[in-house]
């Protein structure tokens, strides 16, 4: 049997390598720019970062800009 993943279900696991890709802010940019400004904003950061905490972000933007290749 075919099973079908539901939008959200595909939109979750886009968010997630997006996330694991880009930094938070130009995923974020993104996302508005495709929604066209439509949707909940509040409640897709709550989705997105809603379990973490300033210190925990700035150590996963500190880890992120320390992997990618100097320029």
């Amino acid at each position: 049997m075919i099973q079908i993943e539901s939008e959200q279900q595909v939109l979750q696991e886009v968010l997630q390598v997006l996330l694991a890709n880009l930094e938070p802010s130009k995923v974020a940019r993104f996302w508005a720019a495709c929604n066209g400004g439509s949707g909940d904003y509040l409640q897709l950061k709550d989705e997105l970062f809603g379990q973490e905490s300033v210190k925990s972000l700035s150590a996963k933007i500190l880890e992120f800009q320390e992997s990618k290749p100097k320029v």
